[in-house]
């Protein structure tokens, strides 16, 4: 009798699971199709060179055969926020679909009513602590802050935040963005006042800001956003920014001029980032598909090869779907040992600082 009645249960999970699975394969035919009936995708703020996106929008077109408008690739979190709220109305191509942005803002976002509830296919793979249980918003990708540096030009790397003050390093040093507006900027902000706090976070908002004060004070500090170009021509020797995007660089200039990638000694601040897409999204199920593609497994190994850390990393590795030429190319794992990751309240504190404080400092970043 329990033989039968194991049997049974067994035979009726497996019953459910395909039905299960039929339905979702359904489910996802009809979002195809949808999307495909759109014709068209906007995305922001998705430079080709940040997490793989180059390839992994490629990766999309191509299997979907979508059109891709992509806004304003060195937008900050700020401007993909503005956008949305400026093109309630519009159905054209200056409309965003979906954003991705920093952590803080998925949660304001939503308050605000400028977000659409979505969950995929592999919603439950993704951390509780990652995402929305709403699902208004989800972790993509995380990383931490670095010191990108142009060794033609950088004899001597730095090695933790408080050797930026040093004078072999006049006029070397800039942030990824407008500290206003831009969350990697505020980041690399917060990063060094975490260092200079002695790792207490509800200080180091305040002593970010005071420590680019003296570090625009010194004239080390470069009122420049830095990214690849200005890196390798020597506008920007250092660049304070997330690792994946200075691993990236390094990889694309190819020596010329050679990159070192350093994670600070003190104060490395991890970051995640989130997807959402749009209340006022025109191609609403184009956008959904873009979100299913993002958290397959294909997405997310587009994002790890990238050097961004998958927010399915933990999933994907313990069903060994990571080839193996991908993990040998990820940087050591000792320096993210001490990797901070600040809580939603603790990223709102600080960056309310940060963005209004920035002023203070008496440079403005272009």
């Amino acid at each position: 009798m329990n033989n039968k009645f194991s049997t049974l249960v067994a035979a009726t999970c497996a019953a459910l699971m395909a039905t299960t699975a039929i339905a979702r394969a359904d489910a996802m035919e009809d979002l195809v199709k949808a999307a495909q009936a759109e014709g068209e995708l906007t995305t922001i703020a998705l430079p080709h060179d940040w997490c793989g996106y180059g390839a992994v929008i490629e990766g999309f077109k191509a299997k979907y055969g979508l059109k891709v408008n992509e806004l304003n690739p060195d937008a900050g979190s700020g401007d993909e926020i503005e956008a949305i709220k400026a093109n309630k109305d519009n159905k054209g191509p200056q409309a965003p679909d979906v954003i991705d942005v920093g952590l803080s803002f998925g949660p304001s976002a939503k308050a605000d009513g400028l977000i659409q509830s979505y969950k995929v296919a592999t919603w439950d793979s993704i951390p509780d602590s990652a995402k929305d249980a709403d699902g208004y918003w989800y972790g993509d990708y995380y990383g931490v802050m670095s010191f990108e540096v142009n060794k033609d030009l950088v004899k001597e790397s730095p090695k933790d935040w408080a050797d930026l003050l040093k004078p072999e390093y006049a006029n070397m040093v800039a942030l990824a963005g407008d500290p206003r507006t831009a969350n990697q900027a505020i980041s690399g902000i917060f990063a060094a006042g975490l260092s200079a706090a002695g790792g207490d976070v509800s200080k180091a908002g305040q002593a970010g800001l005071d420590f680019f004060k003296e570090l625009n004070a010194k004239g080390n500090f470069v009122p420049v956003v830095g990214k690849s170009a200005p890196l390798a021509q020597g506008t920007t020797p250092i660049v304070l920014r997330w690792d994946y995007n200075a691993l990236a660089d390094r990889d694309t200039l190819k020596g010329n001029p050679p990159i070192d990638v350093v994670v600070p000694a003190s104060g490395v601040v991890a970051g995640v980032y989130v997807q959402a897409i749009s209340a006022y999204a025109p191609h609403p199920n184009a956008a959904k598909l873009w979100m299913e593609y993002l958290y397959s497994d294909e997405g997310q190994l587009g994002w790890l090869k990238g050097y961004c850390h998958p927010i399915r990393f933990n999933d994907l590795a313990k069903n060994g779907k990571i080839p193996q030429d991908l993990l040998d190319k990820l940087p050591p794992a000792e320096g993210y040992a001490k990797a901070v990751f600040p809580t939603l309240d603790e990223q709102n504190a600080y960056k309310a600082v940060i963005t209004k404080g920035w002023d203070s400092v008496g440079v403005e970043v272009k």
